[in-house]
């Protein structure tokens, strides 16, 4: 039953993650930060490198959302536990865009010129893939 209500759960926390601040940037500290969301980096990447875009959608929306579903219908019985190795791998693909916002946070802190400061939904972001990893682990379990 908890698993159950936190997998649910994620259907909620997951949008918000997408939506929420994961970086502030800007150049120098003196001509403040603009906020940087999941949502706001692909729309910025859709007008500049659309291959890349792709990648990123799938990496931060559908392959966490997918597995989250999936864990949902294992859950209560609608599919086979045969599909969590699956759900496993798209739950190690979504960590996969989150290893990708860290790179670019030490690329981009690199370069001097830049601030950047993590935001909250990167914390919550992590937090969401992680309990998912959890969550899947724990299902296969039972």
């Amino acid at each position: 039953m908890i698993l159950r209500l936190a997998n649910l759960s994620l259907f909620l926390l997951f949008p918000i993650a997408w939506f929420a601040p994961l970086l502030h940037a800007g150049l120098l500290p003196i001509f403040g930060l603009s906020e940087i969301s999941i949502i706001t980096g692909l729309q910025s990447l859709w007008g500049t490198d659309p291959a890349l875009a792709l990648l990123v959608t799938f990496l931060a929306i559908f392959a966490p959302y997918m597995k989250t579903i999936g864990l949902s219908l294992i859950q209560f019985g609608l599919m086979r536990r045969k599909v969590l190795p699956v759900l496993e791998i798209l739950g190690k693909l979504a960590m996969a865009d989150v290893f990708l916002i860290a790179l670019y946070v030490v690329i981009v802190k690199g370069a001097g010129y830049v601030t950047v400061e993590t935001g909250w939904g990167l914390y919550l972001f992590t937090g969401c893939v992680l309990a998912s990893l959890a969550i899947s682990h724990l299902t296969r379990r039972r």
